[in-house]
């Protein structure tokens, strides 16, 4: 299975052992129609039954909730920049408002008053976050239980029953995603809604996303879709949008759920390289192997000298 646009598509499905299976579902986030609105926050908390994080303000943030976690596995990052002149005029959300550039102050709100002092204005970057489902994903290798399993649809999801709450999987997720719940010591993260997956409905986050910046569906098509959605803005002049995730080559072998981004993944708190962590194993366990072999070679060799002394 390929995907011209981007290379090798792997067959995550078929590569976990199912025979007959549909399609790799995945999300497409497209950060440039982010409004912040937190619906999908919502509706992810209702459906899944996932329990409140974060209803009180931290004072770092507009955002509430801070980051992912057990108890918030659809996370809206509300990011606050500079804006950039070649960008104030694209109408798009999170640019600042046309015509911000009148106001010595910075960018007016409803009653024309300015936002903020100093040159310029501000600019907000919303992007809603969410486990990436990764094709080479390093929680699956490190649990002992079974508990993280890939699904007929690609994706990766937690058996919360068979969880024994070790924690492996939380330092081996290169994105920082899975947590455990303080109440019980069990991991949580996104499911894809796999409930509903399995009866043909659309995840609840992208379902009540209102502006579809969070779009839903095979992922081979969503890559084909991303790829024109950059290429739309670029040609609009929007030189800073890139895609992050949609690559099969990047250190994770490309992301099931995948974003467009308007500035640096740092930017949104996202790695600039990731990579599996566990993609060193098998050396390192060939290394260990040689190793013992050394020390159990030179133990039988100074039992033997000894005993023939």
């Amino acid at each position: 299975m390929s995907n011209s646009l981007y290379g090798p598509l792997s067959d995550v499905s078929g590569d976990a052992g199912y025979d007959e299976h549909p399609p790799r579902m995945g999300f497409f986030t497209d950060t440039s129609v982010c409004i912040g609105c937190k619906a999908c926050e919502v509706a992810c908390k209702e459906w899944n039954e996932v329990p409140e994080d974060g209803i009180k303000l931290s004072g770092m943030s507009y955002d509430n909730t801070q980051a992912l976690g057990a108890d918030t596995w659809r996370h809206v990052a509300f990011v606050e920049k500079p804006v950039h002149p070649s960008t104030t005029d694209l109408g798009l959300p999170g640019m600042g408002p046309p015509g911000w550039e009148d106001y010595e102050g910075g960018v007016p709100d409803a009653e024309g008053q300015s936002t903020e002092s100093g040159d310029g204005g501000v600019r907000w970057l919303m992007s809603s976050d969410v486990c990436k489902h990764c094709t080479h994903a390093a929680c699956l290798d490190v649990c002992p239980t079974g508990s993280l399993f890939r699904t007929e649809f690609g994706t990766v999801v937690v058996q919360p029953d068979i969880c024994n709450g070790c924690g492996y999987c939380v330092p081996a997720c290169p994105y920082g995603v899975i947590d455990l719940r303080k109440e019980d010591g069990r991991a949580f993260k996104c499911t894809l809604c796999y409930d509903r997956l399995k009866v043909g409905e659309t995840p609840a986050c992208a379902k009540a996303c209102p502006t579809e910046s969070i779009q839903y569906g095979e992922v081979s098509e969503l890559r084909e879709r991303a790829r024109l959605r950059v290429q739309e803005l670029h040609d609009k002049g929007v030189d800073v949008a890139r895609l992050y995730g949609a690559d099969p080559n990047d250190g994770v072998g490309g992301d099931g759920a995948f974003f467009l981004l308007l500035d640096e993944p740092e930017v949104y708190g996202l790695p600039p390289d990731p990579v599996v962590t566990t993609r060193d194993l098998g050396s390192i366990w060939k290394h260990v192997g040689a190793a013992a072999a050394t020390i159990l070679g030179v133990g039988v060799a100074s039992f033997l000298g000894r005993h023939r002394r």
